[in-house]
């Protein structure tokens, strides 16, 4: 049975579409537990932008964090409250950055735990794997047969004052790693979340990091087989000018496509509300070379509310990991928020918001009194099922919800597949399933449009005995 989320662009017909908006699922926040970690550590002299990932494992029943800091930091570290209110941040060019670890058994009470790897101020009783390590993205590997490669990570080391360059490290349980390998070929900028994932349409890695090209931050996709050997990085998404530029983008894998997770920094103009601010945005690729944003300017995670010292830990700026699974089932976003603008003082802490799988942008109406049209590109019928995950609009009034198959969106219904001769009725679990009075197993091997006409209801996603046949971002033939 197949699957299609609705913000899959190739699955819809827009010319056909009437009275609908694409509209993000913004993930509820854990307001009983938030914040779960904050710079309580000596060492943790600012945490920064954070740039987490946070992973499950299964087999050890924890939850990792592994998350980017300054471990020195002379005007964060001298400078008093009383200071602070008095000027603004001056990052000197000799902080030094590093990457921490935090663990978890239920997700929410976290430890950092002494790992003894790293001096500092004399001790290596601290939380830090290493030194000089910035950007780090850190992934687990099920498929490498070598269980000592089974945790990887790609990290900018970056001593100020002598090099920068790019490594990869790896880890058989996620805390004894190996002294970072430099990258045989090139050493991009990367001064962002560096994050490496398995691309399962190339069967290869990907590393999804940062470039400055035109005055601008952009996103770049760089892939390697065997995790040492990267290729030379190529832009895969840029936001809009100065004022939406993207800083960082974390993706995961859902069905056939990945979506991304774009922290926007506000840049531009001083006098904006928003300046120097970083918001969350989604993202949507199906194949991670050429990303593209679901919903521009809609916010996925709501910024906090107030402002430096005393607003709320995620007031200031926002940056994502990918994902979790619970072992209950739940979807977990966690996140780095921080109290303060991008360049200025600011603290750092984790939190999380819980995300409804699969429900992550939905085809909404405009104008709740009207109907709406929704159609799909031609798909291809191989059996009787098809569903809609859709959900009545919250405090609206009478709703529905139609469906009819046709050659073509603008062409007449087959017959026994008009809006008639439907039956939509709503299941467990949101999905609606969707017959017709001729049977939809009778169009078997057909290419057909589904189209949908509702009011106050918003879809999802459909999955069923279809599968898409012809799309709108068709590219030329093989």
């Amino acid at each position: 049975m197949k699957k299609y989320l609705m913000l899959d662009r190739r699955l819809l017909s827009p010319q056909a579409m009437e009275n609908v908006r694409m509209e993000v699922s913004r993930p509820v926040k854990d307001a009983a537990h938030n914040p779960l970690f904050t710079q309580d550590q000596p060492w943790e002299v600012r945490i920064d932008n954070g740039y987490p990932n946070v992973l499950y494992d299964e087999e050890a029943g924890l939850y990792r964090c592994y998350y980017t800091l300054f471990i020195e930091d002379e005007d964060s570290r001298l400078a008093d409250r009383r200071e602070r209110s008095r000027r603004d941040y001056i990052p000197r060019p000799d902080r030094t950055p590093g990457l921490a670890y935090a663990q978890s058994r239920d997700g929410i009470h976290w430890e950092k735990p002494s790992l003894g790897r790293v001096q500092w101020n004399g001790s290596a009783q601290n939380n830090i794997i290493f030194a000089y390590a910035h950007g780090t993205g850190v992934m687990i590997d099920q498929r490498d047969p070598d269980k000592s490669r089974r945790y990887k990570m790609v990290t900018k080391m970056d001593q100020p004052g002598t090099q920068a360059y790019m490594a990869v490290s790896f880890s058989s349980d996620g805390l004894d790693w190996c002294d970072p390998i430099p990258w045989p070929e090139y050493n991009p900028p990367a001064d962002s979340h560096n994050l490496p994932f398995w691309d399962e349409e190339q069967n290869c890695y990907a590393l999804l990091s940062r470039i400055w090209k035109d005055g601008i931050r952009i996103t770049t996709l760089s892939r390697c087989k065997d995790f040492l050997h990267w290729s030379e990085p190529q832009e895969t998404l840029r936001g809009s000018g100065f004022e939406n530029q993207i800083y960082a983008m974390p993706a995961f894998r859902w069905g056939n496509l990945y979506l991304g997770l774009a922290s926007m920094i506000h840049e531009g103009d001083r006098l904006s509300e928003n300046f120097d601010c970083v918001d969350l945005e989604l993202t949507w690729a199906a194949d991670p070379a050429k990303f593209d944003f679901v919903a521009a300017g809609q916010h996925l995670i709501q910024r906090g509310a107030g402002v430096y010292p005393d607003g709320d830990f995620d007031c200031g700026c926002i940056y994502a990991s990918p994902p979790v699974m619970s072992p209950d089932g739940k979807m977990w976003v966690y996140y780095m928020g921080s109290n303060g603008r991008h360049t200025n003082w600011r603290d750092g802490a984790l939190g999380r918001a819980e995300w409804k799988p699969d429900k992550f942008a939905a085809l909404t109406p405009r104008q709740p009194e009207r109907d709406s049209v929704v159609a799909t590109c031609r798909l291809r019928v191989s059996g009787e099922n098809l569903e809609i995950l859709a959900d009545v609009v919250e405090n609206a009034g009478e709703y529905k919800l139609e469906a009819e198959l046709s050659p073509f969106w603008n062409s007449r219904p087959f017959d026994g597949f008009s809006y008639g001769d439907s039956r939509v009725e709503q299941n467990a679990g949101g999905w609606w399933s969707v017959r017709f009075a001729g049977g939809l197993e009778q169009l078997a091997g057909e290419k057909v449009s589904l189209k949908l006409r509702l009011r106050n209801v918003k879809l999802w996603a459909l999955r069923g005995d279809v599968e898409m046949a012809e799309h709108r971002l068709w590219e030329g033939a093989q």
